[in-house]
């Protein structure tokens, strides 16, 4: 059971054997669109506020201790796909045995910047990567439903007579939270990748939330809070619309078994993001292009027109999949 219906439950076919009336049914029950359900709560109005008040801080709780736990790779992730190499390659084997010179994995690339800065300074840029995640999880489906961009009610009940019209409702609702999300956490995403890129030419400018505002405010404007939105839109989104599209074709025109649709999907998961893994690395570079940071001026990054000439730039030298190999780099 997870966080949501440990505190609301879905209404059952024989709930209205008991002795609950209809009426209090319909009082108390509430359409969920996101997953399809009805919902109602076992006291009331009150409960309801306080289940929800209770879920959210559960939820955010979970979210900031996933994000703290996983933070160090990222930080050397985002060096990485930034282009930063502190340490030299040294000699090596791939996978399959050949030896050839090769730089640190990711775990030796975190460690180095724990040698640097110390512990704490493996944490750089995780308190506006919090503040991002939390506002995103908790009030990006609110604001996709208070915009109209998720399924109604009438559209779930077209299920029945045309599951493809539910499928569309459903991916549809999807994207909309993912993209209301997206916007509400982009400008702690530019933030966070601008207080670890940092690293690179020792500078401070983003040494605190409200001095990392300040500054791309002066310098950059309200776009500067949005820099690299675009291509990480695609990542995101493509991620959810493709896998979904695959997996509802593959059992609407080949095999509906249960198992092997999980499988299609954790396939076309896997597939898809490394795909679009280019896009992210364009992401990462735009948010810290034409910033004043070492990271995103030359010699250590040419200066871009647009992501479409950041993503040709890396495409030509090959560095468009930086970053996607944990090990083997």
């Amino acid at each position: 059971m997870n966080e949501y219906t440990r505190h609301t439950q879905v209404e059952p076919e024989w709930f209205n054997k008991f002795d609950r009336g209809q009426e209090w049914v319909n009082k108390n029950k509430r359409y969920d669109p996101l997953r399809d359900v009805y919902i109602y709560n076992e006291v009331g109005n009150n409960s309801n506020e306080s289940n929800e008040t209770s879920t959210a801080l559960k939820v955010g709780f979970r979210v900031c201790c996933m994000t703290a736990l996983q933070h160090p790779l990222d930080y050397a992730k985002t060096l990485i796909q930034l282009g930063y190499e502190p340490i030299a390659p040294r000699p090596g084997r791939t996978i399959l045995g050949a030896r050839r010179m090769m730089l640190p994995n990711i775990f030796q690339y975190a460690y180095h910047i724990g040698t640097v800065d110390g512990f704490t300074g493996c944490f750089r840029g995780l308190s506006a990567k919090l503040v991002g995640n939390v506002l995103s999880s908790f009030y990006g489906e609110k604001l996709a439903i208070g915009l109209g961009l998720v399924a109604s009610e009438e559209k779930r009940k077209h299920r029945e007579e045309n599951d493809f019209i539910w499928f569309l409702s459903n991916v549809q609702s999807h994207v909309a939270v993912h993209f209301a999300g997206i916007v509400i956490s982009q400008p702690f995403h530019v933030i966070s990748t601008r207080m670890m890129a940092q690293f690179v030419g020792r500078e401070q400018l983003y040494s605190g939330l409200w001095q990392s505002v300040k500054e791309i405010w002066q310098t950059e404007g309200i776009k500067g809070f949005f820099s690299g939105i675009v291509p990480r839109l695609i990542v995101e989104l493509g991620c959810i619309v493709i896998p979904s599209t695959i997996t509802y074709l593959f059992c609407r025109y080949i095999e509906q078994s249960r198992t092997l649709r999980k499988s299609v999907s954790s396939i076309a998961q896997i597939t898809v993001k490394s795909w679009l893994y280019p896009y992210h690395v364009v992401s990462t570079c735009m948010i810290v292009n034409g910033s004043r940071l070492k990271a995103g001026n030359p010699p250590l990054m040419d200066n871009f027109v647009g992501w479409h000439d950041c993503y040709r730039h890396l495409l030509m030298t090959n560095d468009h999949k930086r970053g996607l190999s944990f090990f083997f780099r």
